[in-house]
């Protein structure tokens, strides 16, 4: 495997807490050296120089939340168009959602995504296997053996765990794994015929509402459910501001609970839903000014400590649905760095390295590949460890055109939008994945 010398770069590595000038020298798949002392590594070091002058070094993003729907979804999205997306949005490792058809819920579906993540040899993807057979929230599926096989946490995503007795057998489960169960927070009695927030624009547009303590009830219970059993529990996709309140007292309380916001809940807002447009139909949905400044405020104190895309490509025929009848759900694991740049950088929230923070060893730490006993730690630039490498432009500006997009699906409300910010390198294993050398 030959070798490359990434010179002149800003490493940032938050696991490490390094944060320097420095030349990083790619060896045999690993980091073979970080010198921030110029010169110490020279170009003859190695076969190929990249100059990193004005550029971000990190370690490889990593994305907990995405959907790839294979099986059973390939005119939307496959492992392997989902897993070139992701190293051209910078990401090396992905965790893909089990509602899948069928559902990721056995240890043989965790092998089989397994398979065509190496079939792709793109991003690393591992799976988050289904907590309930099919997904139904009714019976235990067979976590001990899919944990075995390799799925690093659980979740029922895109339905919440209705019943609490079933939520408790689940958080035990995942206790006794040393796996983090990952929530969608949504009462389901609070949401039928919901399509987008309550309040008067769904009123006006004659749609059904859905309102914020539908997530919020269901984060609560949850935490008070665990409060006996310690799991590490984790909230997807956040959009209320009182669910930020409520995470932020449990954590306070020392509770191991952690949660995640996604671009579109950060610089959206329901108003992107007037005229119908289906583009901005999430789950949950785009709320209110004042949820996105609580969301913001919760990640600036450290409340939330993950950024996730939740990428959830459909095809352009059920997006011209109507908007009832339309599915939920957007892309954005090719333009979601950009869109945090907006959203917390230039808006003053957090800096670069707390923004890197969020998309590298905060992830790594929630699905334990921070310590992976026997395994190779993913999340941090480490002498010796494994040369997941992101390389990042802070100034490019681009407009993000979604006909370029790797993705098969095209659902992204940010079409158009001129963003700063973009990786131009990927590399996995110290293979590059995305970019191009001289």
């Amino acid at each position: 495997m030959s070798s490359i010398l990434l010179r002149g770069g800003r490493a940032i590595d938050p696991a490490s807490g390094l944060d320097a000038t420095a030349d990083v020298l790619v060896r045999d798949g690993r980091i073979a050296a970080i010198a921030i002392k110029r010169g110490e590594l020279r170009p003859a070091d190695a076969d190929q120089t990249l100059d990193c002058e004005g550029r971000i070094v990190a370690p490889g993003l990593i994305d907990p939340h995405v959907h790839l729907r294979e099986p059973g979804g390939e005119a939307k999205e496959t492992i392997r168009t989902g897993a070139s997306a992701a190293v051209a949005g910078g990401f090396t490792t992905v965790c893909c959602m089990p509602n899948t058809n069928p559902s990721l819920d056995t240890a043989a579906m965790v092998e089989f995504v397994r398979m065509r993540a190496v079939e792709a040899n793109l991003a690393r993807v591992y799976v988050v296997g289904a907590a309930t057979v099919s997904r139904h929230g009714e019976q235990l599926a067979p976590m001990g053996a899919m944990s075995a096989a390799g799925a690093v946490a659980f979740s029922d995503d895109g339905d919440g765990i209705a019943s609490a007795e079933m939520m408790r057998k689940v958080l035990a489960v995942c206790q006794s794994l040393d796996r983090a169960f990952m929530q969608h927070c949504q009462d389901p009695s609070l949401t039928q015929g919901a399509v987008m927030n309550a309040g008067p624009l769904a009123t006006r547009l004659g749609l059904g509402g859905w309102p914020a303590v539908a997530e919020e009830l269901m984060l609560a219970r949850d935490i008070q459910l665990n409060r006996a059993i310690g799991c590490r529990y984790h909230a997807q996709h956040l959009s209320s501001g009182g669910s930020a309140q409520i995470l932020r007292q449990a954590r306070a309380e020392g509770q191991p609970v952690s949660g995640e916001a996604a671009p579109h809940h950060l610089l959206l807002t329901e108003e992107a839903c007037d005229g119908y447009n289906t583009m901005a139909k999430m789950n949950p949905p785009l709320r209110t000014k004042n949820d996105v400044a609580e969301l913001k405020r919760a990640i600036a104190d450290g409340t939330i400590t993950v950024l996730a895309t939740d990428h959830a490509p459909h095809t352009a025929a059920e997006k011209d649905r109507d908007f009832s009848s339309a599915p939920f759900g957007i892309i954005g694991v090719e333009c979601a760095l950009p869109l945090y740049v907006r959203a917390l950088v230039d808006d003053g929230v957090i800096g670069w390295p707390r923004l890197i923070a969020m998309m590298t060893c905060e992830p790594a730490r929630l699905c334990g590949f921070d310590r992976r006993a026997g395994l190779e730690t993913l999340g941090t630039l480490r002498v010796g460890g494994l040369a997941d490498v992101t390389v990042i432009d802070p100034s490019a500006e681009w407009t993000i055109r979604v006909a370029d997009f790797a993705s098969k699906s095209r659902n992204c409300p940010f079409d158009g939008w001129k963003v700063r910010g973009r990786a131009t390198h990927t590399f996995v294993g110290g293979v590059l994945k995305y970019g191009k050398l001289a």
